[in-house]
């Protein structure tokens, strides 16, 4: 004969009920938009797989930046600490600005006078082809604010090429990861700055390590964090003036 509908408990393909699965998922929550719950295992995973790629191609940046959520457990707080201990970083962390082609004026920072910070970053990003849109959010970080800090590390690090007069080619990138790495201790800045030097010529390799990482170690070191700038109200000042503000060396 046919067979009958059952109104017993639904189970699972594992064969618990609903109701335990449930009670399974109530520590896992959505801590802001995008954001992915995940378990220290899960991460490990993730931690590996994105490590691999991000290798193999380094301009993978979603595999860059997958790496560098999973991995910063220990660098991210350490990040927000100094912000909430600094006046300027502290309203960063307040009031959360966004560096955005929806929150620039770029015909007000085109018309700044050469060598100011808002005109130097729009030259940066033309002279590259590269837009602020296309720093990804977020999504492996449990916890709220720390995905900002996150967020804002991705979103200033054109700004730390601007500082640093490098380029985005992979010589470049290397500078800025043996900076950042300095600077923010982020596990993800640390494998940059380490195996990215494999892909560069005989040439540049002599070039970095006799004149732009020690410049780039000593930059790091010297400088106050880079996160307590609130760069959008900064736009106006000469690179220069904000580079000694800071005690970036001025670069080779």
């Amino acid at each position: 004969g046919r067979a009958r509908p059952s109104h017993s408990e639904p189970r699972g393909r594992d064969g618990r009920g609903q109701e335990e699965e449930e009670e399974d998922m109530e520590g896992w929550q959505q801590l802001y938009p995008g954001h992915i719950p995940t378990s220290p295992l899960q991460k490990a995973l993730l931690a590996a797989g994105s490590a691999v790629m991000a290798l193999y191609d380094p301009y993978r940046h979603d595999m860059v930046a997958v790496l560098g959520e999973t991995t910063g457990c220990l660098a991210l707080p350490n990040l927000r600490d100094k912000m909430k201990n600094h006046p300027e970083g502290y309203r960063i962390l307040q009031e959360r600005p966004r560096i955005r082609l929806s929150t620039l004026d770029m015909a007000r920072l085109q018309g700044l006078p050469e060598g100011s910070l808002g005109r130097e970053y729009v030259r940066f990003l033309e002279d590259n082809k590269v837009s602020p849109d296309t720093r990804m959010p977020p999504k492996f970080v449990d916890d709220e604010e720390l995905a900002y800090v996150i967020q804002r590390y991705r979103e200033v690090h054109d700004l730390m090429h601007t500082l640093l007069g490098m380029p985005t080619n992979m010589l470049g990138e290397v500078v800025v990861k043996w900076f950042e790495a300095i600077q923010t201790g982020l596990p993800m800045c640390v494998l940059g700055a380490a195996f990215g030097p494999a892909r560069l010529s005989s040439r540049k390799l002599q070039v970095l390590a006799t004149e732009l990482v020690p410049w780039a170690i000593r930059s790091g070191l010297s400088s106050s964090c880079v996160l307590n700038v609130y760069y959008e109200q900064r736009w106006e000042q000469p690179v220069e003036s904000l580079r000694a503000e800071l005690g970036i060396l001025p670069p080779p």
